[in-house]
């Protein structure tokens, strides 16, 4: 009697382990950087919505029964599903993002020319927000930044970046590789600006592609509540920079636009490009330019460090590693700094 219950049981376990290999699975599909790991389940083999092998579904002018967008294909009125919402009651959990939000103050250190994790990392538990990877002034490559933002991922500091231009390349490298603060230099036209939103954001805010990268693993952010594809619109900070005549002509549309966190208001490009310094009446013309666009759209307003307690200024960027050396060991070393005896002959006599 024994054995014979065995075998049934065994048996239904053998039917439950079929039936469960040939129904499609609807689980949420675990994290993974590589794009192509949650594609079709291999081994599929019944295929119900399917187009009928040669023939012509129709299905540019017919839906299948019980699909949400019915009629002919609309592009322009497409009803957006919910596969990649984020879960109901999901909170914030980049820092930065949270802190903005908050009205309080934020700072970004410069991470100008080192590609050592060490350094990076040293910096990013200095006490700064985010760290300001700089893209554009800088010729290193993607691949050296990717492997110092996964050395120390949950440092105090997140990982951001000033990228080149507003680029779709540039922008999601900067993203797949882990990225939470998004700054785009010298943008000049609202159009400008909606082109950095859309590569920012995945849709249907954007238009940035499920591409994978180590910013979907679980040793970043691929474990995050409610899970990274789903909460990253949420959480990304996008800060525009406006730097040029025609940035200030459209920065009440640049500020505007669906999806900008902050606007930047670049104390030396300005400068630069009105042919003012700063303190001279046309110089803080410009500089007040942004700071009514930042107002008036009600997001927030970035520059220099040294501009900390200038008025609605709530975003900063701080210095480089470099300097950040020179000023640590000049604190560190107070009156024993730049006390070395000078020689009567050599390399250093005289310095």
């Amino acid at each position: 009697m024994k054995r014979l219950l065995f075998s049934i049981l065994a048996c239904v376990a053998l039917a439950i382990a079929a039936f469960a290999a040939q129904t499609p699975q609807t689980q949420t599909p675990a994290p993974s950087a590589d794009p192509y790991a949650n594609n079709a389940r291999p081994g599929t083999t019944q295929f119900p919505l399917a187009a009928p092998a040669g023939q012509d579904s129709h299905a540019r002018d017919v839906a299948p029964p019980g699909a949400v967008n019915q009629g002919p294909f609309n592009a322009a009125a497409w009803k957006y599903g919910n596969a990649f919402a984020p879960p109901a009651g999901s909170k914030i959990w980049n820092p930065v993002k949270l802190k903005m939000m908050r009205g309080e103050k934020v700072t970004g250190g410069t991470l100008f020319s080192a590609t050592d994790p060490a350094t990076y990392c040293a910096m990013a538990n200095a006490g700064y927000d985010f760290i300001w990877t700089e893209m554009q002034h800088n010729d290193r490559d993607w691949e050296a930044v990717a492997r110092m933002w996964r050395t120390c991922p949950y440092a105090k500091a997140v990982p951001g970046v000033r990228v080149a231009y507003t680029d779709e390349r540039e922008i999601q490298h900067a993203l797949d590789a882990g990225a939470l603060v998004i700054v785009v230099p010298t943008v000049d036209s609202k159009q400008e600006a909606i082109e950095a939103r859309n590569w920012t954001y995945f849709p249907p805010l954007g238009r940035r592609s499920n591409g994978g990268g180590q910013a979907f693993d679980p040793a970043m952010w691929g474990g995050v509540p409610g899970g990274y594809r789903n909460t990253i619109n949420d959480n990304v900070v996008l800060i525009e920079m406006i730097e040029t005549l025609d940035g200030l002509k459209d920065a009440d549309e640049i500020a505007k636009v669906p999806g900008v966190t902050a606007v930047f208001a670049a104390s030396g490009d300005l400068g630069n490009f009105s042919g003012y310094r700063q303190g001279t009446p046309d110089y803080e013309r410009a500089i007040n330019i942004v700071h009514d666009a930042a107002i008036k759209a009600g997001v927030r307003l970035c520059g220099p460090f040294a501009w900390r307690d200038r008025p609605d200024f709530t975003c900063f960027q701080a210095g480089s590693e470099t300097a950040a050396i020179a000023r640590g060991v000049a604190a560190e070393l107070g009156p024993f700094a730049n006390t070395q005896p000078k020689p009567e002959v050599g390399p250093f006599a005289g310095k």
